[in-house]
């Protein structure tokens, strides 16, 4: 039972920080034109997050050109950007954390 304790907190701490980490990438590359919750210039992440998955979330911060396409949008905004592997993670799941909860899902 004491190493369930053990790791339960070293999760904790681990996602706490990893959440830290993604706001930093947030408030550095994207706060211009996204929030959390509210519309700004571009969608909210928790509609992003409501939307998309990990993988189409990575690819557009990478190539939002292409990604835009295939999407079938008919232009598009947001800019590439160059991001290292552990920021690239730390924003995606920073962006999927806004993902709304399903009715009668707990919080």
């Amino acid at each position: 039972m004491k190493i369930f304790r053990v790791v339960s907190v070293f999760f904790f701490l681990f996602t706490l920080l990893y959440a830290q980490s993604g706001k930093k990438v947030f408030e550095t590359y994207c706060w211009g034109c996204h929030h959390q919750t509210a519309v700004a210039f571009a969608p909210p992440f928790s509609e992003i997050a409501s939307k998309r998955d990990a993988a189409t979330i990575k690819a557009m911060i990478t190539d939002p050109a292409s990604i835009s396409k295939v999407l079938g949008y008919r232009r598009n905004a947001m800019p590439k950007l160059d991001l290292k592997p552990d920021e690239l993670d730390a924003i995606t799941k920073y962006i999927l954390s806004y993902k709304p909860k399903a009715k009668g899902e707990k919080k």
